[in-house]
């Protein structure tokens, strides 16, 4: 296996371990779960929830979104607006490692990932 691959499973694992940390108990998660979407320049982290009217149907909103710019090995990161529209995250604009981009979400210091 080539170092790079090690290096995207590792990156992985710990979006994996992040999402798994913020799931809430098993009773209820068929009412609220969180899931990501990873593919190696991308990480988007989603909220998962029934729809509002339609029950038998499931959406998954994203919250926070980091994109990896190999140019300058950094991690862009963004935050949904209401409107749809993915918007710079002001306060930290990038960070150079992944654990470094859950941490910002996870502090979630001016409301915009999580509310």
């Amino acid at each position: 296996m080539k170092e790079s691959e090690n290096t995207i499973d590792f990156i992985e694992v710990q979006i994996k371990n992040f999402v798994e940390d913020m799931r809430p108990p098993v009773d209820i998660r068929d009412q609220l779960d969180f899931g990501y979407k990873y593919d190696k320049s991308s990480i988007e982290l989603y909220e998962i929830r029934p729809h509002f009217v339609i029950k038998d149907k499931i959406i998954h909103s994203s919250f926070a979104k980091a994109r990896f710019i190999k140019s300058r090995n950094i991690w862009r990161i963004y935050w949904m607006r209401a409107s749809g529209k993915w918007d710079p995250y002001e306060p930290t604009l990038e960070v150079a490692h992944v654990k470094d981009f859950l941490e910002v979400v996870n502090e979630d210091k001016y409301g915009c990932f999580k509310g």
